[in-house]
């Protein structure tokens, strides 16, 4: 691979272990994309020879799905591990290859969130359980894949009586466990790592604060680690999201505007965009009101986010991975858009001699809320 990078490709039923030295030669390109938008996914293509026992190998294990064929894509970095993505397959395609007696391969999956997707355990009782303690229960079954629950309790702590009412799952574990993320504004995604073998499902508040990583520098002279970079400011992006509070007195339900104050996800930018709109959240008229409040302040925080700016790197130059759903800095392109960012998206490519990211980042307002941003 390239100097200073190291790539181990993982494949295995439920327990991966590294692949072998044809396969490795046979791998021409590695993608992997991690978004806020959506599970994990990744794309392996090859390069084989007509009559390679790996068209076998790789067509057949991708049919499976229970038991799933695991891939663990691992990258090392000036010796520091990383894992990019854990996840299962989940479609092979095969076509003509440029050279005579070859054919490409690739193989996509996504993160281990697929997994949760197979079996459809609808009718399952939870009797006296809040929704973290039924999130926190659907997760351990899955315990057998190095899965560790990180579930944050909502402070809509609502225990049903069971002699009232007890709650069953509706649908598949994913399903289910999403539905009770949206109704208390919570996201719910897959967090690869630390170790190969071992990961994180997290349930909770989307949080967009902590420690930024590394700052991208551009028009910095030596200092420069990004190779393109660009900005956007959308002043018709912004609403005011509006929830619906059910009076129990008159039966009827009122709107309730709700600002874009939420101490999880802070203002990144002085100047923030102009709300032009309502946004009517008309699901929120089943909920209780402190319920329908914390929908709406995700949902405004989504909203305000009318900066945005896209651009690539060079992982070697920058001297580490750029990670989503994180803070990262930006400097050298104006005090308008200098600051914090919000990672949104990132997708990995890795090929023979290159390692390059492109990346997607958003905050609130121009002007950043922060003297300077650390190198």
């Amino acid at each position: 691979m390239l100097k200073g990078v190291n790539l181990t490709l993982m494949i295995g039923p439920v327990t991966p272990i590294p692949v072998g030295k044809e396969v490795l030669d046979a791998l021409t390109d590695v993608e992997v994309v991690t978004s806020t938008d959506g599970p994990s996914v990744f794309r392996l293509n090859f390069e084989l020879s007509t009559k390679s026992p790996l068209h076998t190998l790789f067509l057949v294990s991708g049919q499976a799905q229970i038991p799933m064929v695991r891939v663990v894509i691992v990258v090392t970095l000036n010796g520091q591990a990383e894992v990019l993505i854990d996840g299962v397959m989940t479609e092979n395609q095969v076509q003509p290859g440029n050279n005579p007696n070859t054919s490409t391969m690739s193989v996509t999956g996504e993160d281990l969130t697929k997994v949760l997707d197979y079996l459809d355990l609808s009718g399952i009782p939870y009797p006296a359980m809040p929704p973290f303690a039924r999130v926190n229960l659907m997760i351990a079954k899955y315990a057998f894949l190095g899965i560790i629950p990180k579930v944050i309790p909502s402070v809509l702590l609502n225990i049903p009586n069971p002699i009232e009412h007890i709650p069953r799952q509706d649908g598949k574990d994913l399903t289910y466990i999403k539905r009770l993320a949206d109704e208390v504004g919570y996201v719910f995604y897959h967090e690869p790592g630390p170790k190969p073998g071992v990961s994180f499902m997290y349930w909770g508040p989307e949080i967009k604060v902590g420690v930024p990583q590394p700052a991208l520098n551009a028009d910095m002279d030596a200092h420069t680690n990004v190779e393109s970079i660009s900005f956007s400011f959308n002043s018709e992006k912004a609403s005011i999201p509006q929830v619906w509070i059910h009076n129990p007195e008159t039966k009827v339900p009122f709107p309730v505007p709700i600002p874009n104050v939420n101490p999880l996800s802070p203002p990144l930018g002085v100047i923030p965009p102009i709300p032009k709109n309502f946004e009517s959240l008309n699901q929120t008229a089943k909920y209780k009101p402190a319920q329908a409040v914390m929908v709406g302040l995700a949902a405004a925080s989504k909203s305000a986010d009318g900066v945005t700016a896209n651009g690539s790197l060079d992982v070697l130059r920058y001297g580490r991975t750029l990670k989503a759903r994180k803070l990262v800095g930006v400097r050298g392109v104006g005090p308008a858009f200098n600051g914090l960012y919000y990672v949104e998206k990132v997708t990995s490519n890795i090929k023979r001699g290159e390692f390059k990211q492109s990346f997607n980042l958003s905050r609130n307002g121009l002007l950043s809320t922060v003297p300077r941003v650390s190198a």
